[in-house]
């Protein structure tokens, strides 16, 4: 064959073989049968109602002024619809002296920090794991993804125990690390960066190391190779990972509520599942239904405009483990 393509004459065409699903297809005009597509899209309407309906029931109760004790029906509108809800929420969000500014403010301190280590530490072990040969590689990669399939709430106990023995004691000044928001931030960034590992190791092996090469060659060291070669190609990883450990830390309320005792440094989850009550009868729905809305409406935003390279970065990093 290139004894052939030597003496300059074009190659042999090889016949193109087709699937009979592509000949099908083709056969079709590209699209499906009619009893196929009316399946899938009444599914689709299904798994639709589904996600819309309890998100229209909490929007409808947030505008209902008579605050029912156990609403039992949904109405889109409700009679008197008025936003006191949204008002009283502003005002005092819970009985405790704590405003909903401060409640905002540790939220995202908390968010903010759980996205900050579990990214920084992250990508470096990342790297190491992607680039370098080394003792127990392969057993250590194992661990970590054995770790994601442990809930984060079986760690309860021993962090509790862990952080509350770190205590400085000098005099007027008196700090526990379990009871601070630092404490329940080393606690969530534990817990995040397993996931966050795996994320990057999977983005980072598909950029080739010829390119880290081709700047070793160039003069740069292994640090400027990182900071000025790896970082700017694995953008879209590095986002979806600092994303989704900033959500972490806004959503999350079970350590918050077992760690933290001193209102100040409540947050946003925390004040919305203490309007819960000791009994459900005493639960201010609509209240309550527009907290929900006050605390997940930034990160929906944030969500939805950035879905698309979201979904990107996922996918190519769950692809290669």
């Amino acid at each position: 064959m290139s004894k052939v393509l030597a003496q300059g004459t074009l190659p042999i065409a090889r016949p193109r073989i087709f699937s009979l699903a592509r000949v099908r297809e083709r056969a079709t005009g590209g699209g499906s049968p009619l009893g196929r597509q009316l399946m899938l899209q009444a599914l689709l309407i299904f798994i639709s109602f589904t996600v819309l309906f309890p998100l229209l029931w909490v929007v409808s109760m947030s505008l209902d002024p008579r605050n029912i004790s156990r609403p039992t029906e949904l109405t889109l509108i409700p009679p008197g619809a008025s936003l006191q809800a949204y008002i009283d929420v502003l005002n005092k969000p819970t009985s405790n002296p704590v405003t909903l500014p401060q409640l905002v403010f540790n939220s995202f301190l908390l968010g903010a920090g759980v996205s900050f280590g579990s990214l920084a530490l992250g990508v470096a072990a990342a790297y190491a794991f992607s680039r370098f040969l080394f003792p127990a590689r392969q057993a250590l990669m194992i661990a970590i993804v054995a770790v994601l399939m442990v809930p984060s709430v079986a760690a309860l106990a021993p962090l509790f125990v862990l952080l509350n023995k770190i205590t400085i004691d000098m005099g007027d000044f008196n700090f526990n690390l379990r009871n601070s928001l630092l404490g329940v931030g080393l606690a969530l960034t534990s817990g995040a960066l397993p996931f966050a590992i795996w994320n990057l190791k999977g983005y980072i092996d598909t950029i080739p190391k010829e390119l880290e090469e081709a700047a070793l060659l160039d003069g740069c060291n292994s640090t400027q190779t990182f900071l000025r070669i790896m970082l700017p190609l694995a953008t879209p990883a590095l986002a979806v990972t600092a994303f989704l450990g900033f959500l972490t830390g806004w959503t999350e309320f079970v350590m918050s509520w077992q760690f933290l005792t001193n209102p100040e440094n409540f947050t946003l989850a925390m004040a919305l599942w203490g309007m819960t009550g000791q009994y459900a009868a005493n639960t201010p729905w609509s209240k309550f239904s527009a907290m929900a809305i006050l605390v997940a409406l930034p990160v929906s935003v944030v969500y939805l405009s950035l879905q698309r390279y979201i979904v990107g970065g996922l996918t190519v990093g769950g692809v290669k483990g």
